[in-house]
């Protein structure tokens, strides 16, 4: 959540280096850096943009960014992007009130959702996420 927010924002890309704040529990990235080494920025393999422009829920607005920050949010998808090889999405979503109440925001939130499943399975990104994948084996009893 962003308490500053007004819109849905939709984040494209995390980046690696700059992060000079620490989280709520006082970690803070070594040198202000996700993995050292690692590229400098990493693209989520859905568009985000396409999927802001497909969302129409009336009363909410959705917007795309292309810079997430440098607190943990964006530490985050960092990280899940890398490890996720591209497959991983951040939402920024503002906090709840008068004119985005819970049920307003997770109506808007289930069709962001579908769009950005429907991304996925443009045949490009299918192919890609079929060889790129691995197959998740639920622990016993997580049925």
């Amino acid at each position: 959540m962003d308490a500053t927010a007004k819109a849905i924002v939709l984040e494209q890309c995390g980046k690696n280096r700059g992060y000079r704040d620490a989280d709520i529990r006082g970690f803070r990235p070594d040198r202000g850096v996700c993995l050292p080494h690692g590229p400098e920025v990493i693209t989520s393999r859905v568009s985000m943009k396409t999927v802001s422009r497909r969302v129409a829920v009336e009363g909410v607005e959705v917007a795309f960014s292309r810079d997430a920050g440098r607190y943990v949010c964006d530490y985050t998808y960092y990280l899940s992007l890398h490890h996720g090889n591209g497959c991983a999405a951040l939402v920024h979503v503002p906090p709840l009130s008068r004119w985005l109440p819970a049920s307003l925001l997770g109506k808007a939130l289930q069709v962001i959702i579908q769009e950005m499943l429907e991304e996925m399975r443009k045949p490009e990104l299918k192919a890609w996420f079929a060889e790129n994948s691995t197959l998740v084996i639920p622990a016993k009893g997580n049925l």
